[in-house]
């Protein structure tokens, strides 16, 4: 499994205030979803007029894909008509085959025996 991860900064030139900031923003966030299968938010510099930051993540079991969706986002944004891109930084993680290199969740519970009947009260209640 690999998760891909890319920081997206936009100016705004033409932004007198943070409601056209948030048109551009929300009018860009709404075509990348509509064409991608990625979450995108905005992450940083929320109350600058002409600045934007945007995360975006996708998680594939192939790395190209990633890099490939990742880059599309990138080419979406570049072509926006209220925004330039600043600046865009990718990484992608892997995670190993089927996502068993992920550390901590519900095996690392089980592990330390959150779920037994020890730490739970698994109990008939006798008023219920």
């Amino acid at each position: 499994m690999f998760v891909g991860v890319a920081r997206i900064v936009l100016q705004i030139p033409g932004a007198r205030s943070l409601k056209d900031r948030r048109r551009v923003v929300k009018g860009l966030k709404d075509r990348v979803r509509a064409k991608l299968p990625v979450s995108i938010a905005e992450v940083g510099d929320l109350e600058r007029y002409q600045v934007a930051t945007l995360g975006v993540s996708v998680v594939s079991n192939d790395s190209a894909r990633c890099s490939e969706v990742l880059s599309h986002v990138a080419s979406l944004a570049g072509s926006a008509h209220d925004a330039l891109v600043a600046d865009v930084a990718t990484e992608i993680v892997s995670f190993g085959a089927g996502g068993t290199g992920i550390r901590g969740g519900i095996e690392q519970a089980l592990d330390r025996g959150a779920f037994s009947e020890n730490n739970f009260d698994f109990s008939e209640d006798d008023d219920g």
